[in-house]
């Protein structure tokens, strides 16, 4: 997968991290969500499909990690 321009991407971190330093940041950029360590911007970005995220989302709403470490 090619990997999208993320120059010009509007990060942003859930309301809910508050200002603990164990955060990531996400951005949609094109077809692709991009995410990043919040302490470690330039350490790295994944990049996923917006269907590949929205499964994600959908496996935390429904609890299927709950209770892993």
């Amino acid at each position: 997968m090619q990997q999208p321009g993320l120059s010009s991407a509007h990060w942003r971190k859930s309301s809910l991290s508050g200002e603990g330093p164990s955060c990531v940041e996400v951005a949609f950029v094109d077809h692709d969500v991009a995410v990043r360590d919040t302490k470690d911007r330039d350490g790295g970005t994944l990049i996923f499909r917006r269907t590949e995220w929205a499964a994600f989302i959908g496996d935390v709403k429904n609890g299927h990690f709950d209770g892993i470490v």
